[in-house]
């Protein structure tokens, strides 16, 4: 399901009965996650490491800390088997990329999340370093997550969502809340 977000945009609401849509509903929020990262750039070079960019810089490094990675897990254990599965050639030439891109989207985080930190620690308001602004590492992570969903969305999960029988939406979304400690059902606010 999709409801209004931002003017022009649509957000997914999911539930974990509705893997896919999980799994669409996390990307959203890596999109969000790397538009706050590109803002973080701009924001420093202007306005230094204030309450704003530390709370930004935070923000970023949970999500890619403890969120990206569980993504990861659900695509490698449900996702990409499935894919193999299909026979369809270009599905399983896109899983085996994708599956390299992980790992390699993994060891960028490691390193931009060490220059995150090092933001953190910077101790002044003064604005610093266009150098930082331009970083290329943040911009090779911004674009290669961007391509990755493009392909998983675009090629890989329509592939996927055809193969699997309504048992099989079931388990993969129960198997995707247990990893979290999360209830099949999200919580009602």
């Amino acid at each position: 399901m999709f409801v209004p977000s931002e003017p022009g945009q649509q957000r997914v609401v999911a539930s974990w009965e509705q893997p896919f849509d999980m799994l669409r509903a996390c990307h959203d929020r890596v999109h969000r996650m790397l538009t706050l990262l590109g803002k973080l750039q701009a924001h420093v070079v202007v306005h230094g490491v204030d309450a704003q960019a530390r709370q930004a810089a935070r923000d970023v490094m949970r999500y890619f800390d403890q969120a990206a990675p569980l993504h990861h897990q659900d695509e490698e254990l449900h996702i990409f088997p499935a894919a193999h599965r299909s026979g369809n050639p270009d599905a399983i030439a896109a899983v085996i990329r994708l599956g390299v891109e992980h790992q390699t989207m993994e060891a960028d985080w490691r390193h931009l999340r060490a220059e995150l930190q090092a933001l953190l620690a910077e101790e002044t308001s003064q604005p610093l370093p266009l150098a930082w602004q331009t970083d290329q590492l943040v911009q090779a992570f911004c674009a290669r997550y961007a391509e990755h969903i493009r392909i998983e969305e675009q090629l890989v999960y329509p592939c996927v969502e055809r193969l699997l029988t309504p048992d099989d939406a079931q388990t993969m979304g129960s198997e995707m809340a247990a990893r979290r400690g999360a209830g099949l059902r999200p919580p009602a606010f």
